[in-house]
C-alpha cells in the first residue's frame, strides 16, 4: 500500500490542510508495520489491506483521539487495527454458532432445502415475536452460548431473572412454533 489516503468529505466538511497533513503523516509513519501485522493476521494480502483500510478511516474520524508522539500514535492504531480484527472473529464465530443453531434435524425422510428453509424461517418469525430483552437473552444464551450467569452481569440483572426470561421464551416459542411443526410432521 503506497500513496497518499484518499478521503471523501462532504462538500461542507471540508478537511484543514493541517488535519490532512496529520493523517498522511499517520498513513506514512506507521502503514508499513500495520500492514505487517495486518498480515499475520489475516488469511490474505487484501484482507491484510482491507484492515490497514479501515484503520486508517477509522484515524481520519478520529483524528483528535490519536495521541501526538510516534509511539502513542503507533499503539493507538495497533490497537484499532486489532479490535477491528477481533470484531470480525467475533462476527464469525455467532454466525458459525447461528448456523449450527439453524441446522435442523432431518424432519422426514423425503425432506428437502425448502422444509429446511421454511422452518429456519418458522424459528426465525417466532424469535420476533418476543419482546427484545428475551429475544436477547434467549439469543445470547442458546446461540452465542453464554451462560446465564454471564448474562446476568451483562444486562445487570440476576440470574434467578434470567432464567425466568429463558423459560419464558421457551414456552412462548413452543407455543409459536407447534403449528409449524405440527404442518412438518
Amino acid at each position: 500500500m503506497s500513496g497518499q489516503p484518499s478521503l471523501r468529505l462532504a462538500a461542507g466538511d471540508a478537511p484543514s490542510r493541517e488535519r490532512t497533513d496529520r493523517l498522511a503523516a499517520l498513513f506514512d509513519a506507521h502503514e508499513d508495520r500495520l500492514y505487517r501485522l495486518a498480515r499475520r493476521l489475516s488469511s490474505s494480502a487484501d484482507h491484510a489491506r482491507d484492515l490497514v483500510q479501515e484503520t486508517f478511516l477509522r484515524a481520519a474520524t478520529a483524528l483528535r483521539s490519536v495521541p501526538a508522539g510516534a509511539a502513542s500514535e503507533e499503539a493507538w492504531l495497533v490497537r484499532v487495527l486489532i479490535n477491528i480484527r477481533r470484531d470480525e472473529w467475533r462476527k464469525h464465530h455467532v454466525r458459525t454458532r447461528a448456523a449450527v443453531f439453524l441446522r435442523t434435524a432431518p424432519v422426514a425422510a423425503g425432506s428437502d432445502a425448502e422444509t429446511a428453509l421454511m422452518t429456519r424461517r418458522a424459528v426465525w418469525n417466532a424469535l420476533d415475536t418476543l419482546a427484545p430483552r428475551r429475544r436477547a437473552i434467549v439469543v445470547m444464551h442458546e446461540i452465542d452460548g453464554m451462560s446465564v450467569e454471564a448474562i446476568a452481569a451483562l444486562l445487570g440483572v440476576r440470574a434467578m431473572t434470567v432464567r425466568w426470561h429463558l423459560s419464558i421464551a421457551r414456552r412462548d416459542l413452543k407455543r409459536a412454533l407447534e403449528p409449524v411443526v405440527g404442518e412438518i410432521r
